[in-house]
C-alpha cells in the first residue's frame, strides 16, 4: 500500500477506524478530511507517525499515545544495524514523536510504556524486539478501548434524563481509538435509553465540533444542535443547558486540566449559571508529575490555522495572530472527573484507589 491516503471503501471490521496496523504499517483514519471523506494514511516510518500527528491528522490524546505507540515500534520495525546502535535510534524515535505535541501527556505515557517493553528486549534478537513491541502496542490499543467502555459506564451514571449536554471540541471514538471519553460518555447515555440532546460548538480554528463531533453524533443518531462558539453564553441564559462534560489533553495533580482553547469560558459560564462541569479522561491523562495548571506547557499552533479556514482567507495574509491550541481550566470549577475508575470529586481521591 502506498504511503500516501488512500480512500476506503471496506476497512476491517467496521465502517471506519481511527486506527489499524496490519502487513508492518498503520492505517490512520485522515481526519483533516473529515467530514468529507473517509481516507486512510499508511504509515510505515516512525516519522510518517509523527507528521500525521502534527498535522492533526490523527488527533485526541489518547489516540496520539496510541499512534505513538505504534510510531515506536516502526522505529524497530525498519531499525537497519548500520550508523547509530538500536537503543540509540529508539531513544532518537522517542523523542521525535514526543515533541509533536508537546500537551497531551498521553503521548509522553505511551511512548514510556514502550520504552519500558523495549528496555527488557533490547538484548534479544532483532526479531524479538519487535514481536514485542508490537504486542504492546496492540495491548495498548486494546486497554485504551477497554477503558474508553468503563469510564463511559461511570459517566453514564452523572447525566440525569432528558439532559441537555454542552461538549466540546471532539472527544468520541476519533480522539481516542475506542469509543470515545466525553463523547463516550454521551453515546452510553444515548445507548441506555436516556432523552438526551448535545450542543455542540463549532470549536474554532479547526472546526473539530462542526467537522467531526456532529459527524460522529449524526452517525449514531444522537440529537444535537451546532451552534457558534460564541453562542455558549446564550444557551446557558436561555436555561438550554443542563451539564457540561468535556475531555482533557492533561491533568496535574491538584486537578487543574489543559483542554482545547475555550474550555476555560465554558467552565466559568458552568460556574456562574451552576450547572455540573465534568471532565472525562482516561487515568493516562493524568500527570502527577506536575503540581499546578501553570506549570503545564501549552502548544502554540500556526498563524494560517487562525487567518483561514480550508484555506481560504478570512483576514490580511499577514495579520499579527495568538493561536494557543489549549487553555488551562482551574480545579475549581469542576465538578468532577470521569475515569475508567469511577467518578472523583477531586484527583486526591482518585490518587488513592487502586487503579492509579
Amino acid at each position: 500500500m502506498s504511503h500516501n491516503s488512500v480512500p476506503n471503501t471496506q476497512h476491517p471490521a467496521q465502517k471506519w477506524e481511527v486506527l489499524h496496523w496490519e502487513d508492518n504499517g498503520l492505517l490512520l483514519l485522515d481526519q483533516t478530511k473529515l467530514p468529507g471523506s473517509i481516507e486512510y494514511r499508511c504509515c510505515r516510518d516512525y516519522r510518517e507517525v509523527g507528521e500525521a500527528i502534527a498535522r492533526l491528522q490523527v488527533r485526541g490524546a489518547p489516540a496520539i499515545g496510541v499512534a505513538a505507540a505504534f510510531g515506536y515500534l516502526l522505529a524497530a520495525v525498519n531499525y537497519e544495524p548500520v550508523g547509530q546502535g538500536l537503543e540509540r535510534h529508539m531513544e532518537q524515535a522517542a523523542r521525535e514523536l514526543l515533541d509533536t505535541r508537546p500537551t497531551a501527556v498521553n503521548l509522553a505515557w505511551a511512548l514510556d510504556r514502550m520504552a519500558e517493553i523495549f528496555q527488557k528486549v533490547k538484548h534479544e534478537e532483532i526479531a524479538q524486539v519487535r514481536g514485542a513491541l508490537q504486542i504492546g502496542a496492540l495491548q495498548l490499543l486494546d486497554t485504551q478501548r477497554d477503558q474508553d467502555r468503563r469510564l463511559a459506564d461511570y459517566g453514564n451514571q452523572v447525566v440525569p434524563e432528558r439532559a441537555r449536554i454542552l461538549t466540546y471540541c471532539n472527544t468520541g471514538a476519533l480522539a481516542t481509538g475506542g469509543s470515545g471519553t466525553a463523547l463516550g460518555v454521551i453515546s452510553c447515555a444515548h445507548q441506555s435509553g436516556k432523552e438526551i440532546h448535545v450542543f455542540v460548538p463549532e470549536t474554532r480554528p479547526l472546526l473539530q465540533g462542526a467537522r467531526l463531533t456532529a459527524w460522529e453524533l449524526e452517525q449514531a443518531g444522537i440529537p444535537f444542535t451546532l451552534v457558534t462558539d460564541n453562542m455558549a453564553g446564550y444557551l446557558f441564559s436561555q436555561g438550554l443547558v443542563d451539564l457540561v462534560i468535556v475531555g482533557a489533553d492533561r491533568i496535574v495533580r491538584n486537578g487543574d486540566f489543559a483542554n482545547k482553547i475555550g474550555t476555560y469560558g465554558l467552565a466559568v459560564l458552568a460556574s456562574y449559571h451552576q450547572r455540573s462541569f465534568y471532565v472525562a479522561a482516561p487515568i493516562s491523562t493524568f500527570d502527577f508529575k506536575l503540581g499546578e495548571g501553570k506549570e503545564i506547557p501549552v502548544e502554540m499552533r500556526a498563524p494560517e490555522e487562525v487567518r483561514s479556514i480550508k484555506g481560504h482567507p478570512v483576514s490580511r495574509p499577514d495579520a499579527p495572530v495568538m493561536n494557543p491550541s489549549f487553555d488551562v481550566t482551574p480545579h475549581s470549577l469542576v465538578t468532577g472527573y470521569i475515569t475508567e475508575c469511577g467518578v472523583f470529586d477531586n484527583v486526591q481521591e482518585l490518587r488513592g484507589t487502586v487503579c492509579v
